[in-house]
């Protein structure tokens, strides 16, 4: 069966931005969705900002295993009952993917409970994104390094928290470094963030980077049975304990809210 994958777009300087338009005609999120499509064990749609409730209803996000984020000017525009959404599926078991500027989107910095700033420099200059854990799902068929000729450059330090791989560092022109290619886990959840793709340039229509996408869709997707609140968060009462058991002392349990 193939992974679903949602790429999610939100979708405004494809409309109010001339150069964006032109390299991005479908879209960045199209022209991801586009370059998943391209592996037949992924099948990928889209869903963008403009959509009701974000192209993100409980049901479509039921059925998604693995989300794809790109944001950048309108993070506050998201509203928090999708976030709270969201959230809840990755707990459950849903991957996630957060590409570029979505590091600021409201559903990455709440998942990593801390700021998520970093530095960042728009001048078109080179990127060296050097494949620093070849062994890794993320990182197969690559060679040592991805070259990208013209992006944004983006510094550390970068405010997440310790993250559990580091498969991508990259080096600017300008000097700087960046840890580009990040993992975590929350709950049943796995979690990537990429650094790479910076509206203004070409960089989703780049091969290396479709790879790595195709690659960070399988290794996030989480073929394992969803955790849910019935079978994570519940009550145990006395007399279902596997074994035998006798109550001693006071407690709070019968007068604490259920679920």
């Amino acid at each position: 069966m193939a992974v679903r994958a949602v790429v999610w777009g939100e979708n405004v300087h494809e409309q109010t931005d001339r150069i964006v338009r032109e390299l991005y005609p479908e879209g960045m999120h199209g022209t991801i969705a586009a370059a998943l499509s391209q592996d037949k064990a992924i099948e990928a749609t889209t869903a963008t900002l403009q959509e009701p409730e974000h192209g993100l209803t409980k049901a479509r996000l039921a059925e998604t295993d693995v989300l794809v984020w790109w944001g950048h000017a309108a993070h506050d525009k998201v509203d928090d009952a999708i976030v709270e959404r969201i959230q809840q599926r990755v707990w459950e078991g849903m991957g996630l993917i957060v590409l570029h500027s979505g590091h600021y989107s409201k559903i990455f910095r709440r998942l990593m409970g801390t700021p998520c700033s970093l530095k960042w420099r728009e001048a078109g200059e080179r990127e060296r994104i050097w494949v620093i854990n070849p062994g890794h799902r993320i990182a197969q068929g690559l060679g040592e390094f991805i070259e990208i000729e013209t992006t944004e450059m983006y510094g550390e330090p970068f405010a997440v928290p310790e993250p559990m791989e580091t498969v991508f560092v990259t080096w600017y022109e300008g000097g700087e470094v960046f840890r580009s290619g990040l993992t975590w886990q929350r709950g049943a959840g796995r979690i990537f963030y990429f650094s790479p793709g910076h509206e203004t340039y070409p960089i989703y229509h780049q091969a290396e980077v479709h790879q790595v996408l195709r690659n960070a869709v399988h290794w996030a997707h989480n073929p394992a049975k969803q955790w849910t609140s019935v079978t994570v968060g519940r009550n145990i009462p006395t007399d279902k304990a596997r074994e035998k058991l006798i109550e001693k002392g006071p407690k709070l349990a019968s007068h604490a809210p259920k679920g």
